[in-house]
């Protein structure tokens, strides 16, 4: 803005009432500073630990510290999918726990469609639930194949 403008800052509303927007000036020679700074300081910590630490190369050095007790075996084991699933669950029921956290909160503002909606928005997750529970996604017996077969007898119906 002018300096004739910035004078009479108060009176220069336009037709509609409104106050005009004045741009400030961003400055980003602190935050270069900063960031310099902050490199600088990682990359002497980096340094620092390469040029001082210790270095000696001995048969235990490679080996994993297991609290003190002797390593066995390899470490890749193979894990069942059920743990993936299981994960994705937790996930899914973990995220619809917060939707209900969060309408719980706002729950005088929502109204009855908000109740009506958190209804429906429930009523789908115990359907989701029940399916799982039916096709024993959540069983972790020793017939861990049981949502494989589940899974090919809807692509039976389906094809």
């Amino acid at each position: 803005m002018k300096q004739e403008q910035l004078k009479d800052f108060p009176d220069n509303l336009n037709s509609t009432g409104l106050i005009m927007i004045i741009v400030q000036k961003i400055v980003f020679f602190p935050f270069i500073i900063y960031a310099f700074v902050a490199m600088l300081i990682v990359g002497l910590m980096l340094g620092l630990s390469h040029i001082l630490g210790e270095r000696h190369k001995e048969k235990k050095t490679d080996e994993p510290y297991e609290s003190g007790i002797p390593p066995t075996g390899d470490a890749r084991l193979r894990f069942s999918s059920h743990f993936y699933l299981v994960a994705i669950f937790f996930v899914i029921f973990d995220l619809d726990a917060a939707f209900i956290l969060v309408w719980a909160i706002s729950f005088r503002n929502t109204g009855l469609s908000g109740y009506i909606g958190i209804l429906v928005f429930i009523g789908i997750l115990i359907a989701v639930l029940a399916y799982e529970i039916g096709i024993k996604a959540l069983d972790f017996g020793p017939k861990g194949k049981l949502i494989l077969k589940s899974k090919d007898k809807l692509k039976g119906k389906a094809g």
